[in-house]
């Protein structure tokens, strides 16, 4: 069997192998295909991506075609065993593989009964209290601050906030319409009374910039799934545009256009770690802390 086993590169099958179909598209541009029929996102592609190429590099570069439930369960044993991954960490490559198994190479795997699992530490989550979150907030400035407050007031994921679009926020109802959110579910939550003015007078710089953009021939976002191909005009409706955008614009060399991207995380990340260090706080605390350090009924006390 190992002398025989077809052997694939990074990309997908060598190109001097016989037995493979050079039209057919390789293995990994198969699998990104695969991910975005199903709408899966794009951290999620990556990292997928990632674990079915260390999969593949763990034994030897060998197709996966060849290969079935011992070679998963021995990948997915070292990983635990001599790599020491996290519980999590080792369900995300199963889930990789198995994604691949039955979606790409339509082979379904049954159950993997692993012979050794990761061990899913019990630890208690990190809280801040009242007092905590308000001295954060006060070291905090700009529209990080504005993000910080949503996470903690909305009970918003990082992520989830930063790709809020100007139509996702109800001043009226005071709500916020979270579309395609982990699990790719769509909800509705609450904006708490307290966001709506600093809210909205950050939503009028944004429309300014906005503007700014269009008579520059800028004024584009990246819309989900087909919706660029059914409205081509789409992306520059204020409607669509990100609510945090990004300070700069970026070429985008496929549609061969200037977009704004929405703010990136790591600049709500930096900037509450910076004002957790200077309110003088010992908890590991993070933005996604804020999320759920306040229950429902409290959320509207939340102050930018």
């Amino acid at each position: 069997m190992q002398a025989t086993a077809t052997h694939v590169t990074i990309l997908g099958a060598r190109e001097n192998d016989p037995r493979v179909n050079q039209n057919k598209p390789r293995l990994l541009d198969q699998v990104r295909q695969a991910l975005h029929a199903r709408h899966y996102s794009r951290r999620t592609e990556e990292a997928y991506v990632v674990w079915i190429k260390r999969f593949i590099f763990f034994h030897g570069k060998r197709h996966p075609a060849e290969m079935g439930e011992p070679e998963i369960n021995q990948f997915l044993t070292d990983l635990a065993v001599n790599q020491k991954v996290s519980a999590s960490t080792q369900n995300q490559a199963l889930s990789s593989l198995l994604f691949l198994y039955q979606h790409v190479l339509n082979q379904p795997i049954g159950w993997i009964n692993l012979a050794v699992r990761a061990k899913k530490p019990e630890r208690l989550p990190v809280v801040l209290t009242r007092q905590e979150v308000k001295a954060i907030l006060g070291f905090m400035e700009g529209t990080p601050k504005l993000v910080a407050a949503l996470l903690y007031g909305a009970g918003l994921r990082l992520m989830e906030c930063l790709r809020l679009r100007v139509k996702d926020i109800n001043f009226t109802t005071n709500q916020i319409l979270m579309r395609d959110g982990k699990g790719q579910k769509d909800r509705i939550t609450m904006l708490p009374v307290s966001m709506k003015e600093p809210l909205a007078a950050h939503l009028k710089q944004v429309w300014q910039i906005h503007q700014q953009d269009l008579r520059e021939g800028a004024g584009r976002v990246q819309l989900p799934d087909a919706l660029a191909r059914k409205y081509p005009n789409a992306d520059r409706e204020w409607g669509w545009q990100w609510v945090f955008p990004a300070p700069t614009r970026y070429f985008d060399m496929q549609a061969k256009i200037q977009r704004r991207h929405h703010l990136h995380e790591t600049a709500v990340q930096k900037a509450m770690k910076q004002a957790v260090h200077r309110a003088g706080i010992a908890k590991p605390a993070t933005p996604h802390t804020l999320r759920h350090s306040n229950c429902l009924d409290t959320r509207t006390s939340a102050q930018p």
